[in-house]
């Protein structure tokens, strides 16, 4: 086991030993060396009370980030290291925070209430690791398992049951059985949790190594989050181009997608129109006409609940929205680049490949050959300068004026019309084909 602590770190340690003070890394930075990967931060745990700490260090930076519970962040060199005092914690104030936070305890004690047992170990340079609770096992058996009691850690902070997850889905470990059955217990609690937490917690979860398994096993946790995606458990489509249900159908699908949050959220919400539109015909097929609309506004109140920021919240919308219009001759694909624009629509595609993937196998190879086509197309279309927006049309406002328009709403129709006519193919992106087109629509107008 090799614990390269960065120089800067080590000086923070030094101080505080020679200031007469126990000293240890602890929490992330030592799970992630003992799984081998780099810690971006470097937390400290002392048993000097947060006013000694700041006065360790006479000649360094010290900024009281969250003195209160007793963490104050301490610049040396380039780096800033967190360093927080050994403490126990009595009672919940919100669902997250304890009511009271007491100092100058042990080691022990500050370990004992901390998460999981991968979070829980503690390291000395010269003392080595300080491993209490079984956390290197835990590693090693790739599981997540809380300290203690798990009903009481949930109930100390409700978002330790979003960290479970998250932790699982990242590292690709599974809960432990005590823990997750305190998850199905306590996943109420996450009620008490303020969305925007909610909501980054779940970022963070979605785009790790396996959330589509974890989602399946706490399917109560991710009901009471999206409440939208409950009706689709079990929903069986009875229709010869899905084998699976709606909600396996998804899982499926994200299975299917790299670890971008926008097209794994829109995966994830991409069918959650179909409960509300299924119909079933005379010979027993079952259609969802309409769930595109019906699913894009279901992700919006769902997003919009969550307080997603308005970029993200667009992009998925929009994602959902036409996840499954045809996109296979050049005027489908300039139409959807002029709403969409190129990144988004790679994007769209992502998505698209993802839900033909967890059709029916006898539909997937004619449908992987369709999206091949339309990236290819997509790729000519812009080596090719295709116009597909207004900035590519081969006139503008200025040529309007000159021909007599005014600024105003007149102007802005007639570009539109203009791109309007280049995307349907009725006219060819050339100045005078333009122009002349222009002159008429203004003498229409009775310009």
């Amino acid at each position: 086991m090799l614990f390269q602590i960065p120089v800067e770190v080590q000086e923070i340690l030094n101080c505080l030993e020679q200031a007469g003070y126990e000293a240890y890394l602890v929490g992330g930075c030592i799970r992630d060396c003992l799984i081998g990967k780099v810690p971006q931060d470097w937390d400290i745990t002392t048993s000097a009370q947060p006013e000694q700490v700041i006065s360790s260090f006479p000649h360094t930076i010290v900024l009281p980030t969250g003195l209160r519970h007793g963490t104050v962040s301490v610049r040396q060199g380039g780096m800033t290291c967190e360093v927080t005092s050994y403490r126990t914690e009595f009672g919940v104030a919100d669902g997250r925070h304890p009511r009271v936070v007491q100092f100058g305890c042990s080691l022990e004690e500050d370990l004992k209430r901390r998460d999981f047992t991968v979070n829980a170990m503690a390291y000395h340079p010269q003392k080595g690791l300080i491993d209490l609770f079984g956390g290197q096992k835990d590693l090693e058996k790739r599981l997540i398992r809380c300290v203690g009691d798990p009903d009481l850690r949930f109930q100390e902070d409700a978002l330790r049951i979003l960290r479970a997850m998250r932790f699982a889905s990242v590292y690709g470990f599974s809960i432990q059985r005590e823990t997750a059955c305190a998850i199905h217990r306590n996943y109420a609690l996450l009620g008490r949790i303020s969305v925007e937490r909610v909501l980054e917690e779940f970022r963070r979860f979605l785009i790790g190594k396996n959330p589509s398994q974890l989602l399946r096993e706490f399917s109560d946790v991710t009901g009471f989050l999206f409440p939208e995606l409950e009706p689709s458990f079990g929903f069986e489509q009875k229709n010869p181009h899905h084998s699976l249900d709606i909600w396996e159908h998804t899982l499926k699908a994200l299975e299917d997608t790299p670890p971008d949050y926008i097209v794994r959220m829109a995966v994830l919400l991409h069918d959650s129109g179909k409960p509300n539109c299924f119909t079933e015909d005379q010979a027993g097929i079952g259609h969802f006409y309409g769930h595109n609309k019906c699913g894009s506004e279901l992700a919006e109140s769902c997003l919009k609940r969550l307080r997603c920021d308005k970029e993200s919240m667009a992009q998925i919308i929009l994602l959902v929205r036409w996840h499954d219009a045809p996109l296979e001759t050049q005027r489908q694909l300039l139409r959807m680049l002029n709403r969409l624009g190129e990144p988004l629509l790679r994007k769209l595609l992502l998505v698209k490949r993802a839900d033909l993937r967890a059709h029916a196998p006898a539909d997937i190879p004619l449908g992987e050959e369709r999206l091949r086509r339309s990236e290819q197309l997509l790729n000519l279309i812009l080596t090719q300068h295709v116009c597909f927006s207004l900035r590519d049309l081969a006139i503008n406002g200025e040529d309007l004026l000159q021909l007599g328009f005014s600024q105003g709403p007149l102007l802005g129709s007639c570009l539109k019309g203009l791109l309007g006519e280049v995307l349907e193919g009725r006219l060819e992106n050339q100045k005078e084909v333009l122009l002349a087109w222009a002159i008429q629509f203004l003498q229409k107008a009775g310009g």
